[in-house]
């Protein structure tokens, strides 16, 4: 796993820690070696391809009804103070503040009818694609990114498989230190290249290593230790190969592209140029948190400060990547764990409502330029075409190239695992 945090961004209302990050690689307990991370590359049966996630967390929980859900014929306290505007497509209108996602969306599919959450300051079920309410198998649901590295690893040599998002409740769960993190930020770093040591001196570490490594598979009468030398080429791999350190340094990125990045405040959106260059480099999947939405009060007048930074890191970011290429190979999609409430609160805010959200899909060869689904005239109830989040992740592993009514994995019981339950089958309306 790789993660790299961000500036601290204070606290949710039930006290849990908020943090921009951006984090390639399962949520599990940290210190695991590079080398159990990319034993997940030694599946049996991997298919080599460029496919891709892009997963844009929305912590906090977004207003649905203030982006893409806007009852405009509503009363005040319903409807709030935005307006809707037209879109590229015809009969879609979303809101003012998303200017650039209208312009372009053509590029893009809105789901305003996502069930199936929970009001949870926690990232499990968008990770997993299940609640954490339920009885799990044993050793825990994994993320959507540790099945990924699980079932195919990683797309190029010298860059891990990109797995999850951060969060104390998502880990690689029954799939293991096999998926588990590596962190080049603060004292891991620096790991990230050889910082003047030759090559002589790095073969005779790798040979220290190996010896080691010959001890403990002699001590070792269950069989578990064959092969860590593969592993350990492939961790050397990554450390001496510039590729993965290439794509983290967003200052080489040509000076026009970087600027369509660039935020309200004259900054960078960086973490979303870094998830492009990331799965463009071969990472599998990136999760790109974009925190800021847990808005109890004041709702209008933090969104009129977040909407337009999350306008222009999707737009920017989608439009990247249909410029090279990349549009029908990376799914990218965004949300958050729950919507708010249809009512405007007295402090001008708006509560957590786990009935229904919203989501925000592009590129993965999706059929864009749509709405799907709808709410009531209040904006609290799905009325047409509910979409189960567990359809929403058949969708993502589909466009990975995994059939999710055939594929399952071993929990810690040895009982086989579908992916989703097999009631949910793929977004028809985007396939």
């Amino acid at each position: 796993m790789l993660k790299i945090l961000g500036p601290a961004q204070g606290r949710f209302c039930d006290g849990v820690s908020r943090r921009n990050f951006l984090q390639l690689g399962a949520l599990a307990a940290g210190g695991l070696s590079l080398p159990q991370l990319l034993q997940a590359e030694a599946q049996s049966g991997l298919r080599k391809s460029t496919k891709a996630i892009i997963m844009v967390f929305l912590p906090g929980g977004p207003s649905h009804q203030d982006m893409f859900d806007i009852k405009e014929d509503a009363p005040n306290e319903i409807r709030g103070e935005f307006r809707a505007i037209s879109t590229k497509v015809p009969g879609v209108r979303i809101c003012e503040h998303l200017p650039k996602l209208a312009a372009n969306w053509d590029k893009f599919a809105a789901i305003r009818s996502v069930v199936g959450k929970a009001d949870d300051h926690s990232s499990f079920h968008c990770m997993t694609g299940r609640s954490q309410r339920k009885p799990q198998p044993s050793g825990g649901w994994p993320s959507l990114g540790a099945v990924v590295s699980k079932l195919q690893g990683s797309a190029a040599l010298g860059v891990p498989p990109s797995v999850g998002c951060n969060g104390k409740e998502s880990r690689p769960g029954f799939l293991g230190a096999g998926c588990g993190p590596f962190v080049p930020s603060g004292p891991a770093a620096s790991d990230m290249s050889l910082n003047g040591v030759t090559g002589a001196r790095l073969d005779d570490r790798k040979g220290l290593l190996a010896e080691f490594d010959k001890f403990r598979r002699d001590a070792d009468s269950s069989g578990l230790m064959d092969g860590l030398d593969t592993f350990n080429r492939q961790a050397f791999e990554v450390v001496t190969s510039s590729r993965l350190v290439e794509a983290l340094d967003t200052k080489k990125e040509d000076r026009k592209v970087a600027d369509r990045y660039r935020g309200s405040d004259g900054n960078i959106l960086r973490d979303f140029l870094l998830a492009r260059r990331l799965v463009e480099a071969g990472v599998r999947c990136v999760t790109l948190n974009f925190g800021g939405w847990d808005t109890h009060e004041k709702n209008f007048v933090t969104l009129r400060r977040q909407l337009p930074n999350f306008d222009t890191g999707m737009s920017a970011l989608v439009q990247d990547l249909h410029e090279r290429g990349l549009a029908d190979d990376v799914t990218v999609i965004a949300w958050g764990e729950f919507g708010r409430t249809p009512r405007v609160n007295m402090n001008a805010g708006r509560d957590h409502w786990s009935r229904v959200s919203c989501a925000l899909l592009a590129g993965g060869g999706l059929k864009t330029g749509q709405m799907i689904g709808a709410t009531d005239r209040n904006g609290g109830e799905a009325s047409e075409r509910p979409v189960h989040l567990g359809e929403v992740f058949a969708t993502l592993y589909n466009r990975m190239g995994i059939d999710t009514q055939q594929v399952t994995l071993t929990d810690l019981a040895g009982r086989p695992q579908y992916l989703v339950d097999l009631e949910h089958q793929p977004v028809h309306e985007l396939i």
